[in-house]
């Protein structure tokens, strides 16, 4: 039995640890001392701006609608399995980028992404039967290969206690304590793009980034931070998504960072830098250099943007004209450069880091067009090949789309065997001519029709994303009166549409 003064000798003794312990709680900082020697091992000592985040959504977002202004479509791509090689995270890394990529795609329709995963046959295989398959399906242009590279686990960690006891003699004891535990991980993610043509690594098309996640205390709430082009981005774990948060974060940050380099697209943007950063500087001279190596690539680059922004109407066929020197005299001009310099770095970096929106031309007058079938003809037997032809009476970019016999719509020009959407004034262009697809007239009889939408400036990068769609697949629209009516909105009055009925026998 415990008496009342034992109790009370309990309570002092209870209460001076308690004491002691909540002392040695506001003197044990774990957390400061882990991060800054964290830090002192991944960068010098040196002042960065940090930037809270989430997550990349908005990234995913904003490269969508970049995508999209740049002109990037019809981009196939192979995905293979994101491996685990530390063996420690257990995770859908490669779910994690499938869904990247599709929130990165959903409007500008820019990329094609095809699954292949450890379920599937030989990588080499799976491309060569791709090739074999109709005019439909084609063998991706490129290939994503990488892993989870690194996760050093308490890489610095550090552990702070304090207690005090009470024995009254051996009959009775009692004690009351404190510990205070923090470590840092570091959990890495690298990809690489690969040319499916002969498996190459494409040079500076890869995304090499860490995270470090600092954990505190016995219920091991987490924060995380990844530092790019100087920039700290920031991220509250909860107890419950741990590492597997931050490896999100990671792929989609990847994604970002992979297509931008792959399209040569100011993806920093979308991740807050200003293209200021010197590694963003570097980058951009890295670019340009790799465009100097082939001249034609730099020429053909400012032919396809110039184009997008109305100020170039001739082909992109990477060979420079005097038509094309004038469309670049008066975009530096438009950006404040002076006129002389032509495709300079100076131009190229001003023309990354431009609102094009605020400079862009607009369209002009309509100019005549016809759209035919072959030789005049107008009934089709069923089964047999349709060849149509487009002429226009002004240098124009054509879409052309079809409404097949089951009310599906899909674009078939431009398309993958033919990107270049413009036709020379009084040129005959030829669909399907050389391209590997065909016109067959279906054999239930139901009349097709074909809409062929011209303008003197592309309006593809300026179309909503389910509009452009990807050639050859259905897009999600129910009639071909839908792309009339986005045609409205973006271009006005200022574009051509002829139409062709496919009557069949």
């Amino acid at each position: 039995m415990i008496t009342n003064a034992l109790l009370r000798t309990c309570r002092r003794a209870v209460s001076a640890a308690v004491s002691v312990a909540l002392v040695g709680c506001a003197a044990i900082d774990v957390k400061t001392e882990t991060l800054e020697k964290t830090e002192e091992m991944r960068t010098a000592p040196e002042a960065r701006p940090h930037r809270s985040i989430t997550g990349f959504s908005d990234a995913l977002r904003c490269m969508d609608i970049t995508l999209g202004n740049y002109g990037v479509r019809d981009l196939s791509v192979l995905a293979e399995d994101v491996l685990d090689q530390t063996k420690k995270v257990n995770a859908g890394t490669s779910d994690m980028l499938i869904t990247a990529v599709s929130e990165m795609t959903k409007r500008s329709r820019a990329i094609r992404l095809v699954a292949f995963g450890q379920d599937s046959q030989n990588l080499i295989t799976f491309l060569q039967q791709a090739d074999s398959k109709n005019a439909y399906s084609v063998s991706p242009q490129f290939d994503i290969k990488g892993s989870i590279t690194q996760l050093d686990e308490n890489l610095i960690q550090k552990q702070t206690d304090a207690g005090l006891g009470f024995d009254n003699g051996g009959s009775f004891g009692i004690g009351a304590g404190f510990a205070k535990d923090a470590a840092t991980n570091i959990l890495a993610l690298d990809l690489t793009m690969l040319d499916t043509e002969d498996f190459s690594v494409l040079p500076g098309v890869t995304s090499r980034n860490a995270i470090v996640i600092y954990k505190e205390g016995t219920g091991f709430d987490a924060d995380a931070t990844i530092r790019k082009f100087g920039v700290n981005y920031n991220m509250s774990l909860s107890r419950a998504e741990g590492q597997s948060q931050a490896l999100r974060n990671l792929v989609e940050l990847a994604a970002v960072e992979l297509f931008g380099k792959l399209t040569r697209t100011p993806y920093w943007k979308c991740l807050g830098a200003t293209g200021e950063e010197p590694e963003i500087r570097r980058e951009i001279g890295d670019w340009y250099t790799g465009f100097l190596t082939r001249p034609p690539q730099l020429t053909a680059w400012f032919q396809n943007q110039l184009r997008l922004r109305g100020y170039y109407r001739g082909p992109v066929d990477g060979v420079n004209s005097r038509e094309l020197r004038d469309a670049a005299v008066a975009y530096r001009e438009a950006l404040g450069l002076a006129p002389e310099g032509g495709f300079d770095l100076e131009f190229f970096t001003a023309y990354l880091a431009a609102d094009h929106a605020n400079v862009m031309a607009k369209a002009t007058t309509p100019f005549a067009m016809t759209l035919s079938a072959n030789y005049g003809q107008t009934l089709f037997q069923r089964g047999e090949r349709i060849d149509l032809v487009v002429e226009t009476g002004a240098d124009a970019y054509v879409q052309c789309y079809l409404q097949d016999e089951n009310g599906r719509v899909q674009r078939f020009f431009p398309n993958r065997f033919k990107r270049d959407a413009l036709v020379k004034a009084n040129t005959r262009l030829y669909l399907p001519g050389s391209m590997l697809f065909e016109f067959v007239a279906n054999r239930q009889g139901i009349p097709e029709t074909v809409a062929c939408f011209a303008s003197e400036n592309d309006l593809m990068q300026t179309l909503p994303g389910p509009i452009v769609g990807t050639d050859f697949e259905n897009l999600p629209v129910s009639s071909l009166d839908q792309v009339r009516d986005a045609y409205r909105q973006v271009a006005g009055g200022e574009f051509v549409e002829r139409t062709f009925y496919v009557e069949i026998q």
